[in-house]
């Protein structure tokens, strides 16, 4: 049996309840959460570096190509420097 991967990253499509925490057309890491996703939300990780709830519909889910998707799991891991 192949099974097919869950979408690790997103595309905001919306975010007029919470346009602090989501920026519109950024591409967000998707975290795997079976009890959300039966809500009709996914658990994403916002603007704060943290991960919350939001409805799946404020999110296009894509599948990117290996390569792409492992430079932005590795870009996502790094934190940024004190100014």
């Amino acid at each position: 049996m192949i099974r097919k991967k869950t979408p690790s990253f997103a595309i905001c499509v919306e975010n007029s309840d919470y346009p602090v925490s989501l920026e519109l057309h950024k591409i967000y890491r998707v975290l795997p959460d079976k009890d959300v996703a039966l809500d009709g939300d996914l658990r994403i990780i916002d603007e704060s570096g943290e991960d919350y709830i939001y409805p799946a519909d404020y999110f296009v889910l894509i599948d990117l190509p290996s390569d792409a998707e492992r430079v932005l799991r590795s870009s996502f891991m790094v934190q940024p420097q004190a100014a």
